[in-house]
């Protein structure tokens, strides 16, 4: 993990602003949804992409049932 430097403090809602640099570099733009993580007493935050339920993987994934599943994984289940 890398430390960027920058503090903020939580408001009395709970919430923290992310620093328009940091944004820029992530490429997180507004209403952009963001997955919250824990490890250990970290807490991480990650801009959400659509990932395959199986492997992880978001490249060529399709919608199926509500569930994002990739081709590769979709083309092992029909193996299955």
């Amino acid at each position: 993990m890398k430390s960027t430097g920058i503090v903020r403090k939580v408001d009395e809602l709970g919430r923290i602003v992310v620093p328009m640099e940091l944004r820029k570099t992530m490429d997180i733009k507004e209403k952009d949804p963001i997955e919250i993580f824990t490890e250990g007493d970290n807490i991480i935050l990650r801009k959400f992409t659509d990932a395959c339920i199986f492997c992880g993987g978001n490249e060529n994934a399709v919608r199926f049932e509500g569930k994002i599943i990739c081709k590769s994984c979709l083309g092992k289940l029909k193996d299955f």
